[in-house]
């Protein structure tokens, strides 16, 4: 069984413990479990606590089983298994002896509204502590309890806080807004438990979970207004509307079931009110193909190679960074924040000191957000130490460089570290674009060198390419995998090649803008285009945030190596010559003062080509993703990536394509492989440009009847 229980000195104990899995899950038989154990003992009046706890370690109970989820059909399906939850979990919270989930690890989704069912709430110190209510990030809202219990538990504020975001808070924050009742340490668990006990019997804790909130003067008044809580739900609905833009219809429904089950007095109702709404959305295709997005990034996240238990594991310790520009610091910065010493190289004092300026800028901006301590900052910037010299380069782990995209520098700084570094020490290159075989072969040994291209900015994109040479060996590569798992990130792995994948797919959708703008369309129209479609920002946006110049020298990469498809557009020249770089600059394709405005002087530019007939927005939608469709498939028929997930990942998570819908392949697959080769070949013709010559691979795909996901 996953549930068992127990009774010692008149306390049950109810222990979950999921056969074969490291992680305790809320599935269907684990709650019929629980119900039988909660009948079992509804009527003992010998007990004087029950305390909830888990014997995995670091995990309470990770959620409800999302295969569950994924297999609801109908609407009714969705609501009767959330009524079949929330009915355990309210006999758990009636039952009259005092509850108390003891938590010293993760507790979410179902695993919370667990914890916000009991009477009482113990957690640990451990660091692994995070609690919380992430179902919006899968398309769907709580349906045990959870959009009624939080807020009335923490507070109308804080509960929709961490409703709509999906975040999870640790331990100190859960003490602080009332969502746990007390913290102890991991050493003597069992005697803090007992002390805890104790001191509900000596009444002191109010028994009412809902009262125990510590409000006093003008936040318990704050607490109770009609007009307070009025504002907050104005405001949730305000900034969920302007992050959403619409398509994501979770968070919007979470509200509106919060507010109107917060002023009902019937917990059934508002049970009612949640199951209801947890059925519509769980049968939307947006929940679907958020569910697989969770998939591939947990995929990715645990991602190895063939082979990796027989090779011993390196630990990275000591880190060199080569380069202090932005990325090098925000490298810097990342590494510290998770422990690694940190020994960053430039050439002069004052290119080191922006380095250590990015990434103090960035610890600033965490403690101002309240996601870091100062004393955490302190501790970061004091494990990274600048040099102008090799020194300390020697016994690094590992090295990352991160200087100027050229390939003549990148060659001289390779056979430099050659020198520099230990025989063991890993060599990494933070290209984007360029050849890491070409920089491996200016040492003495390339099985040691590795692409590890992080994404600006370093500290909030989840995305890290890895790029394995012909040359690298597994245990370099592994080495790689395990680094950048450790610094949070998502790894993919690429075969060494000209633009590797993100980029080579996502800089021909932009020269494609380019060209549309040379037909006389506008920036603000083109960049519309593809925010109505949900990318988060537009192409000309996206350029200017990244820098024309470098935009510019990925293309001129890109073409010497695949062709005239990736040769920079005319508009894109002739922006970049006039010293419009983009937001760095204060001027690209749009201008940067108080307000962001479309640069005049790109406006005023003349068109170049001829425009077809009118503006057909469908149309320019087809040139601009289907060109990205094409590309990928070009990278898969080249076996740069293994598989489509692979790819989806990279433009979910390094680019921002619309997780709604599912990746940029499983969006192809919902179009429909033949109609997106029937479209490019009349874009082809249309235009007469081979740069809409389907490829083999989705020409293979047509012909066999096939999808991007079998």
């Amino acid at each position: 069984m996953s549930i068992t229980y127990r009774e010692e000195n008149n306390t049950g104990f109810i222990e979950f413990d999921q056969a074969d899995s490291k992680v305790n899950l809320l599935t269907a038989e684990a709650l019929r479990q629980l119900d039988v154990i909660l009948e079992k003992i509804k009527d003992q009046t010998s007990l004087e606590a029950l305390v909830v706890l888990s014997k995995k370690k670091d995990v309470f109970i990770a959620g409800a089983d999302i295969k569950e989820i994924e297999r609801i059909t109908e609407r009714t399906e969705g609501s009767r298994k959330s009524r079949a939850g929330q009915d355990v979990l309210n006999r758990l919270e009636d039952l009259r002896v005092p509850t108390i989930a003891l938590i010293d690890g993760v507790a979410l989704g179902g695993g919370c509204e667990l914890v916000l069912a009991c009477r009482y709430r113990l957690a640990t110190f451990n660091e692994k502590v995070r609690i919380g209510l992430p179902e919006v990030n899968l398309g769907i809202i709580p349906g045990f309890g959870g959009t009624y219990r939080l807020p009335r538990l923490v507070g109308l504020a804080e509960g929709l806080k961490m409703i709509l975001a999906g975040k999870p808070v640790d331990g100190r924050k859960a003490l602080k807004i009332g969502l746990v009742d007390r913290l102890v340490p991991q050493a003597g668990i069992k005697n803090h438990l007992l002390e805890f006990i104790k001191d509900i019997r000596q009444k002191k804790f109010i028994s009412d979970k809902y009262s125990r909130r510590r409000l006093k003067g003008l936040s318990l008044v704050l607490d109770g207004s009609l007009i307070v809580q009025s504002i907050i739900f104005q405001q949730s609905r305000q900034s969920v509307s302007k992050l959403t833009h619409g398509f994501y219809p979770a968070p919007l429904k979470a509200i509106e079931v919060v507010k109107e089950s917060f002023y009902t007095g019937s917990r059934r109702k508002g049970m009612d009110i949640e199951s209801k709404a947890f059925g519509d959305l769980a049968v939307t295709t947006i929940s679907k193909n958020l569910v697989q997005v969770f998939y591939l990034s947990e995929k990715y996240r645990k991602l190895t190679i063939e082979g990796a238990g027989k090779i011993a594991k390196r630990e990275i310790r000591k880190c060199g960074i080569l380069g202090a520009g932005i990325m090098g610091g925000g490298i810097a910065q990342l590494l510290s924040s998770k422990g690694i010493t940190t020994r960053l190289k430039d050439v002069n004092a004052d290119a080191l000191a922006k380095g250590l300026h990015a990434a103090h800028q960035i610890y600033t901006d965490a403690v101002r957000k309240q996601r870091m301590k100062p004393n955490e900052m302190m501790l970061g910037m004091a494990r990274i130490s600048p040099t102008i010299d090799y020194s300390g380069f020697g016994n690094a782990d590992i090295v990352i460089e991160a200087v100027v995209e050229n390939m003549d520098v990148k060659k001289k700084v390779f056979a430099e570290l050659d020198r520099a570094a230990g025989k063991e020490t890993i060599l990494a290159t933070n290209t984007s674009a360029l050849s890491v075989t070409e920089m491996a072969n200016q040492t003495q040994d390339p099985s040691k060198v590795v692409g590890i291209h992080f994404f600006n900015p370093v500290q909030r994109m989840p995305l890290v390419e890895i790029v394995r040479t012909e040359a690298a060996s597994d245990e370099t590569l592994i080495t790689a995998l395990n680094f950048v798992r450790r610094l949070d990130k998502i790894p993919i792995v690429v075969k060494d090649s000209c633009g590797f994948v993100v980029n080579r797919i996502l800089l021909g959708y932009i020269n494609e803008a380019g060209r549309l703008l040379e037909e006389g369309n506008s920036v603000l129209a083109i960049d519309s285009i593809m925010t109505d479609f949900g990318m988060p920002m537009g192409p000309f946006m996206l350029s200017d945030e990244v820098g024309l110049d470098v935009g510019i020298k990925v293309l001129h990469t890109l073409a010497q190596g695949l062709g005239d498809r990736f040769k920079p557009t005319d508009i894109f020249e002739k922006v970049y010559a006039k010293g419009f770089l983009g937001k760095k600059s204060g001027k690209g394709f749009y201008t940067y003062g108080k307000k962001r405005r479309p640069n005049p002087d790109v406006v005023r530019m003349p068109a170049t080509q001829e425009s077809s007939a009118g503006f057909d927005r469908g149309e320019c939608l087809k040139r601009m993703v289907y060109l990205m469709i094409n590309e990928a498939g070009c990278c898969l028929e080249e076996r740069i990536v293994d598989d489509p997930g692979a790819i989806d990942v990279g433009m979910i998570f390094g680019t921002g394509f619309p997780a709604f819908r599912g990746g940029l392949l499983r969006y192809a697959d919902s179009v429909g492989i033949a109609g997106i080769v029937d479209g490019l070949k009349a874009l082809q013709q249309k235009f007469g440009s081979d740069r809409f010559r389907p490829s083999e691979y989705l020409l293979k795909l047509k012909n066999e009847n096939l999808r991007f996901y079998s």
